[in-house]
């Protein structure tokens, strides 16, 4: 190192002092970026620092303020587990209150219903019987009818095999002959298929010659335009040359079959004309016996018709009395059912009207009678004086069916009272809507009320009501006092009559 001494400094030229600022600027730039990098890190571990505190104390307040509302919570859930259960014990003694109330209740119903069973089973075994011996005697009458159309039957039923048997002898012997002149029409009508067939055996052949021409111009004409189309088309009509040699074999079968059917017609024909001659020759013969059996014929058939007439005649009275059988059995079976339909439709209406029955109605259902014994005799000699002795009987049919009608005019009189009473409270009904129309109309103004009387509406010391006229002897009677007049205000009247 030189040493300081009083040895003057050299003056810096301008590039060197320009240098040197610049050096100086570097430094300070140099120094102010390390600041800034040192303050920003600082800051950053600062934040870092404040951050990782934030988050700590948080936590912390956290926890402490989940310990607090878990113990508010549960403050208030041991109160309403306390309510509920105050709540729960009051419910569940109501519900036992209600349970033992709903038993005895229970038990009453149960009584009850056995009674009104015991009733009714004893009321429908009344109605069977009843309905037993109805039938009993229905099917009595209908047996004894029955025995005597089966007899009736029996006998026409004899009658008519017997006739029948014999009619079958007689239709067989003219069947016989029938058979017989049936065979000559037979040998007749053969000679006659004979010679028509001869006759169309020619027109067949000559139609058939005439065809073969006509085919055989048509084959030729059609294998000259094949031939054609063959040159032309020999690589596309492959598959056509194959079906034409199929059908030629096809045309060579059908030609030798039609030469066998020609030999077989020829020896056809043939047989036909020997048996020509043999049939004229037995026509001949079976002239005479055609006449008889023609006569023979004629006799059979006037009495076949009379036979089918007398049939006929046997079969209408037998379908008559068969279909006024079963006419009366589906008359007696849908009056059955009838009575069934009507006793189901008692038995469920007596099941809907059990429902609105009181207590006291399902314990007794039938009142006892209101007559005394007196009563009650002279009006049984009554009846049984007019009543003629089959009345009487089937009054005696139904005498289980009283208990019923007891209920059943129970119930009528229950109606009419109930019908009186419903016109009695309409007629209330209507004197109370009058009232409180007139106490409406008195407390309210307006052009209906203005124009009608009414004593409440008062003007000028005066009222719309017609003032009574003054006769001599009132104006004579100075002292006579004048009449007075008590007036019900219309609310007090409805306050007391409601």
């Amino acid at each position: 190192m030189p040493k300081k001494g009083k040895k003057a400094k050299t003056p810096l030229s301008d590039e060197e002092q320009l240098l040197l600022f610049q050096q100086k600027l570097l430094a300070e730039e140099e120094m102010a970026k390390k600041k800034e990098r040192l303050l920003s890190q600082f800051l950053k571990d600062k934040l870092a620092k404040e951050e990782h505190n934030s988050a700590l104390n948080l936590n912390k307040i956290n926890t402490q303020w989940r310990t607090v509302l878990r113990e508010v919570k549960t403050r208030e859930l041991h109160k309403d587990i306390e309510i509920l259960s105050q709540t729960f014990e009051r419910v569940v003694d109501c519900k036992d209150s209600v349970i033992k109330s709903l038993a005895k209740d229970l038990s009453e119903a149960e009584e009850q219903y056995a009674h009104a069973l015991r009733s009714h089973l004893h009321n429908v075994d009344q109605l069977l019987a009843l309905q037993r011996r109805r039938l009993s005697l229905l099917e009595e009458s209908y047996n004894v009818e029955l025995e005597a159309l089966t007899k009736e039957f029996e006998t026409e039923r004899k009658t008519i095999i017997d006739q029948h048997e014999k009619e079958m002898h007689y239709l067989q012997d003219v069947f016989m002959a029938m058979e017989q002149s049936y065979i000559d029409s037979e040998y007749e009508s053969k000679l006659e298929f004979q010679s028509m067939w001869d006759d169309l055996k020619n027109k067949n052949l000559e139609e058939k010659h005439f065809l073969r021409l006509q085919l055989e111009n048509i084959v030729e004409d059609l294998w000259r335009r094949f031939q054609d189309a063959l040159k032309n088309y020999t690589d596309a009509t492959e598959d056509r040359k194959i079906a034409f040699e199929t059908l030629k074999v096809k045309d060579e079968k059908s030609s030798k079959e039609i030469e066998a059917q020609m030999k077989k017609i020829q020896k056809l024909q043939d047989a036909i004309s020997i048996s020509k001659g043999k049939i004229m020759i037995h026509s001949r013969e079976s002239e005479d016996q055609n006449q008889y059996i023609r006569n023979d014929k004629e006799l059979v058939l006037v009495q076949l018709r009379k036979l089918k007439a007398q049939r006929t005649q046997a079969w209408g009275i037998s379908q008559g009395n068969l279909v006024k059988l079963t006419l009366e059995s589906n008359a007696t079976l849908k009056a059955l059912k009838k009575t069934v339909d009507k006793g189901e439709k008692i038995l469920k209406l007596a099941e809907i009207c059990r429902k609105f029955e009181t207590e006291e109605e399902k314990v007794l259902p039938f009142y006892s009678s209101t007559l005394t014994p007196k009563e009650l005799e002279e009006a049984e000699e009554n009846n049984l004086e007019e009543v003629s002795e089959e009345f009487a009987k089937v009054m005696a049919d139904y005498k289980g069916m009283e208990n019923f009608w007891k209920r059943y005019n129970k119930v009528k009189l229950e109606q009419l009272s109930l019908q009186h009473r419903w016109a009695q409270l309409l007629e209330i009904n209507g004197k109370l809507r009058e009232m409180l129309k007139q106490y409406l109309d008195g407390i309210s103004v307006n052009d209906e009320v203005l124009s009608q009387l009414n004593p409440l509406f008062i003007v000028n010391h005066r009222s719309n009501l017609p003032q009574p006229l003054i006769t001599p002897a009132a104006q004579s009677d100075d002292k006579q006092l004048p009449t007075t007049y008590n007036i019900i205000e219309a609310a007090h009247v409805i306050s007391h009559t409601l």
